[in-house]
């Protein structure tokens, strides 16, 4: 990823992700896309990325997620550590809580308008 370049991670499937893609595109912000699900994150991206979001490791689940709810990863997730948690969601894109934003100085997990307007428009 070159500096200033924003990462998209995405579904393709995902309605969200497809809104968000809309609007990167309608403010002109150039991005790189990378469907999750073909290019899962490592457990090294994750961890960097949930160190620079600040956010709890909890918010990088896809937590209304088939494959989250199979795994019964509700009750599971408190007693894991961040690690284990990296270990999990590298092994599955689907498990990621999408569309997931990253640059140099900014993580964005999930799409909410108001939000990415504030980081990526100033």
């Amino acid at each position: 990823m070159s500096a200033g370049m924003i990462t998209a991670l995405c579904y393709p499937k995902c309605s969200t992700c497809k809104k968000a893609i809309k609007w990167l595109d309608e403010h002109g912000i150039p991005y790189e896309y990378r469907d999750i699900t073909l290019q899962n994150p490592t457990s090294e991206e994750l961890a960097t990325w949930h160190a620079r979001s600040g956010l709890p490791i909890r918010r990088l689940f896809n937590t209304s997620g088939m494959l989250y709810r199979q795994m019964g990863l509700k009750d599971r997730l408190p007693g894991m550590s961040d690690e284990e948690c990296y270990q999990l969601l590298s092994t599955d894109g689907m498990l990621v809580k999408r569309p997931l934003l990253v640059g140099a100085d900014l993580v964005l997990v999930g799409f909410r308008e108001a939000e990415w307007e504030q980081r990526l428009l100033g």
